[in-house]
This record gives structure tokens, C-alpha cells and sequence, in this order.
């Protein structure tokens, strides 16, 4: 019986060897690798030009909200400043503030469309 066991475990272990020899990797012709390279280089090339694309996005998204707060603020600033003023020149100035106002923000949205890809 003690022989059988280890006739059958060497015979494993033969299998075993086999199989592993036999599952070794082979290298890929050059033509193959060439392929699989310039494939992998494209595709990293992708992902790289989109992260990019994203990036900067996500910048001029940033640059516009940075821009729409402060032409708010500055409008918000102005209108302050003409409640000081009476009559005529109080609304002149409510016009002009937001005026401006509409300007910066159309400025604003000007320079978010210039970045967009």
C-alpha cells in the first residue's frame, strides 16, 4: 500500500511538472508585440488627452464660478454705493451697476466657452 501512495504522489508531481512546463508563457512574435504596444500606447495616449480634457474643464468651470462670485459681489458692492445717492443719479447708477454686472458675467461666460474644448 506504502508504494502505491508514493507511486501515485511521484506520479503527480510528474503531471504536475509537465503541466507547469508546458504552461509557460511563449514569447509574442514582434509583429504581435509591435501591435499590442502601439494598441497600448494608443489607448494610453486616450486616456491621457481625456484626463487633460477633463482638467481643464473642470479649471474653466472653476474660472467661471470664480468669476460669476465676484461680478455678484461687485454688483451687490455697487448697488450698495448708489443707495447713498437720491432721486435721478441713484437709479443712474442702479443702471450702471447692473450694467456692469451683465457685462462681467457675458465676460465671464466668454472665457469659459474660449477654454472649452
Amino acid at each position: 500500500m506504502k508504494n502505491h501512495v508514493q507511486q501515485t504522489v511521484i506520479a503527480l508531481m510528474g503531471l504536475l511538472a509537465l503541466g507547469s512546463l508546458t504552461a509557460c508563457n511563449n514569447a509574442k512574435s514582434p509583429d504581435a508585440a509591435a501591435k499590442d504596444i502601439a494598441a497600448a500606447d494608443n489607448s494610453a495616449a486616450r486616456e491621457v488627452a481625456d484626463a487633460q480634457r477633463d482638467a481643464q474643464k473642470d479649471m474653466s468651470t472653476d474660472a467661471y464660478a470664480v468669476a460669476t462670485a465676484k461680478a455678484d459681489g461687485d454688483h451687490k458692492i455697487a448697488i450698495q454705493k448708489c443707495e447713498t445717492l437720491q432721486g435721478h443719479d441713484q437709479q443712474v447708477c442702479k443702471d450702471q451697476a447692473d450694467a456692469d454686472h451683465e457685462a462681467a458675467n457675458a465676460n465671464a461666460k466668454a472665457a469659459k466657452v474660449a477654454r472649452t474644448p
